[in-house]
């Protein structure tokens, strides 16, 4: 049985009951964090912050850790359901640890994706001094005149040139994989297809079904990304020599048959 440090007092009692039964299943499976990461594939250090209360884990983790230690996901994911509720309310002037995930608010009391927006706003404004400056520069040196009156264009430069900054690209969309069984087969709540024929460089949430029913296969596909990539396809080529079909690398109706049972 391991010894848990105590949850945070501050933290909500919905949160502290879905971490509580999170560590009651890893103890019952005998897994330490490292076997625990391995049979997951979620980093040891995101299974210390999740079952130390410092972050709220996704529902992806708690359907993968139910899975590991042979637990029906239906009711961890809806005490998830519950405590992400109250993780989305709690109030943002209280600082999360200092080894939060990416996106959790940080020091300060500020969240931080309104970092993003403040930097936006700062770029705005250099770029607008520095057009001005410009503007007023070539202004100067345009009037600027000679002692016979007439005006000077020896000392006159072209504009200094503003860009704005670039822009990031949006990054992709993700899914939440929300597994059920239902008259025997394995759903994800992404797509009920069971003769889409996906191969690589194609996206969707059909894509993303497959991806989370992988998952649960344990021939792990990266990220639940909706794309389908070379992750993916060796996660596919995976499924297909365990279960002796035609190794080929893409999904049809044979491989969704697999996936779905």
């Amino acid at each position: 049985m391991s010894r848990w440090k105590a949850l945070p007092a501050e933290l909500d009692p919905r949160v502290r009951r879905l971490v509580v039964r999170l560590r009651r299943l890893k103890d019952r499976s005998g897994l330490s964090l490292r076997q625990l990461a391995a049979r997951t594939g979620y980093s040891e250090k995101s299974w210390e912050r999740w079952l130390g209360g410092r972050t709220l884990p996704p529902g992806d983790a708690v359907a993968e850790l139910a899975r590991v230690c042979g637990e029906n996901p239906a009711r961890l994911l809806a005490l998830h359901e519950v405590a992400a509720e109250a993780w989305a309310t709690r109030p943002r002037d209280t600082p999360d640890a200092p080894d939060a995930e990416p996106g959790a608010a940080s020091g300060g009391g500020r969240p931080a994706a309104h970092r993003p927006l403040r930097v936006a706003l700062v770029a705005g404004s250099v770029t607008l001094v520095l057009a001005v400056c410009a503007a007023v520069l070539l202004a100067v040196r345009l009037t600027a005149a000679d002692p016979d009156g007439r005006a000077s264009t020896a000392a006159s430069a072209p504009p200094v040139p503003v860009t704005a900054p670039p822009s990031s690209p949006a990054p992709p969309p993700l899914y939440t994989c929300r597994l059920h069984r239902t008259d025997g087969r394995w759903y994800a709540g992404l797509s009920t297809t069971e003769d889409a024929v996906l191969a690589d460089g194609l996206a969707g949430p059909d894509v993303a079904e497959a991806q989370c029913l992988l998952r649960r296969a344990g021939c792990s596909p990266g990220v639940i990304d909706g794309i389908y990539g070379p992750r993916t396809e060796a996660a596919v080529r995976q499924l297909q020599a365990r279960a002796a079909l035609v190794v080929d690398g893409i999904i049809g109706p044979h491989t969704w048959e697999v996936l779905r049972r």
